[in-house]
């Protein structure tokens, strides 16, 4: 089984999901360099306004810990944040959700080799449910599965319960069957606390290979084109 992130590795976006993060959160008055949000995309997104909340407060709370804190203090001032940024990312994806090139001959591939295609993504359902709309991934049959933060109770990465799910549902028995794959630190920390044979990140969106060689991983690439030489 393969695990694919969505925006930035599998979806087109420019770079949209950290600038409408970052454009909500100005708005709203908290003042974070957009970096601050390329680096930390890919996770649940009331409990990314919740960190960067509490580490603008100067907390002292580290990404890695990042699901194993939570903030119930700041739950309403992120969800008025993040109910903005739902409305933006919401309107962009209705406009623009356009797949990455090559990314559904990739699936494809995978399918013929018996591969189970999974997508997995920091969003919550209503934009996954989007942008699976827009595709007709699930529809057309190209993927086998969808999972969101939803699905497993609004846990999302760096813990590993969306890739547990994934096994789960289509059977997969072991992590040494299981490859994650996406563009962000997140991506990598999920798919190193499942345990996975394969953790790769790609540069295909908002992080550098810079960036993602300071996580766990086992390779680089520089999009998910690369990944069937890699399996052969």
């Amino acid at each position: 089984m393969v695990v694919f992130d969505l925006s930035g590795t599998t979806v087109e976006d420019d770079n949209a999901v950290a600038k409408s993060l970052h454009k909500a959160a100005i708005e709203y008055g908290l003042q974070l360099p957009l970096i601050e949000f390329e680096k930390t995309i890919g996770t649940n997104k009331i409990h990314l306004y919740q960190y960067l909340i509490a580490k603008n407060l100067g907390r002292d709370i580290s990404f890695e810990d990042f699901e194993r804190k939570s903030f119930p203090d700041l739950h309403e001032e992120a969800m008025k944040i993040f109910e903005r940024y739902s409305v933006i990312m919401l309107n962009y994806y209705k406009e623009h959700v356009k797949a990455m090139p090559g990314t559904e001959d990739v699936f494809m591939w995978c399918r013929q080799q018996n591969i189970k295609v999974v997508t997995d993504t920091g969003f919550h359902s209503d934009i996954n449910n989007a942008i699976m709309e827009g595709l007709g991934w699930l529809k057309n049959e190209l993927i086998d599965l969808s999972v969101d933060v939803e699905t497993t109770g609004g846990v999302g990465r760096p813990a590993p319960y969306m890739i547990f799910h994934a096994m789960r549902q289509l059977g997969i028995q072991s992590v040494h069957e299981v490859i994650k794959i996406g563009d962000t630190p997140a991506d990598l920390l999920s798919g190193f606390n499942a345990g996975c044979i394969g953790n790769i990140g790609v540069l295909s969106g908002a992080n550098s290979r810079e960036t993602l060689s300071k996580y766990p991983h086992t390779h680089i690439l520089n999009s998910i084109n690369e990944l069937p030489e890699l399996l052969t």
